[in-house]
């Protein structure tokens, strides 16, 4: 395959993934509360942020915390949140009503969950 037929494909691949993912992301629409807990016994060990989903983009529900990132088709979620200084980000699966993954900040590191509420 020539480079140009394998850069059509790409470009293809690419234009069907991106009309397709907004809408299946959208099942996961809604407000959900996340729990943060760290691994490190330097860093806070449990926090709560609320985020919102809509289309699939990810927004922060709390003033003191932004966040951004996406949800992808499968439940795919990538995730930035940001506080002051601070800022970690995060990766993980979501389901209909619940989710589960992991974070990293500069100093610390841990796990998250989260419920549709």
């Amino acid at each position: 395959m020539g480079s140009l037929r394998k850069s059509a494909v790409a470009v293809s691949l690419l234009a069907v993934l991106a009309t397709t993912t907004p809408s299946a992301a959208a099942t996961f629409d809604g407000d959900w509360n996340v729990q943060i807990a760290s691994s490190n016994a330097a860093c806070s060990s449990v926090a709560s942020v609320s985020i919102g989903i809509n289309n699939g983009q990810i927004a922060s529900r709390n003033a003191a915390v932004t966040a951004s990132g996406r949800v992808a088709e499968a439940g795919a979620i990538r995730v930035t949140l940001a506080s002051g200084m601070k800022r970690a980000v995060g990766s993980g699966v979501l389901t209909g009503t619940s989710g589960s993954g992991t974070w990293r900040a500069a100093l610390c590191s841990g796990t998250w969950t989260a419920q549709r509420m």
